[in-house]
């Protein structure tokens, strides 16, 4: 998968959004996926999930995978992707 065409999508609570995010990302704070599942899937790419350590974003990305979302990256910390996209 090109991970320059993929949409990041980031976990973390608004909070932390706020406070430094991937330029270009959308947060979907991850209490919040079930309610978007439907939102998350008409996006039609791969997807980057990314968080603050890892953990939510892993935690994302099987759920997602579970309920039909394949074309997926967990992208772990929002600053290693950040690192990765931007360099």
């Amino acid at each position: 998968m090109d991970l320059k065409d993929a949409v990041v999508i980031d976990v973390r609570t608004i909070e932390e959004f706020q406070m430094g995010n991937v330029p270009g990302s959308i947060n979907i704070p991850l209490d919040t996926i079930p309610n978007r599942l439907a939102e998350i899937k008409e996006i039609g790419k791969p997807l980057i999930v990314c968080c603050a350590s890892g953990a939510r974003s892993n935690s994302a990305c099987g759920y997602l995978y579970q309920n039909g979302v394949t074309e997926l990256y967990d992208g772990g910390p929002w600053t290693a992707v950040n690192s990765q996209l931007n360099n």
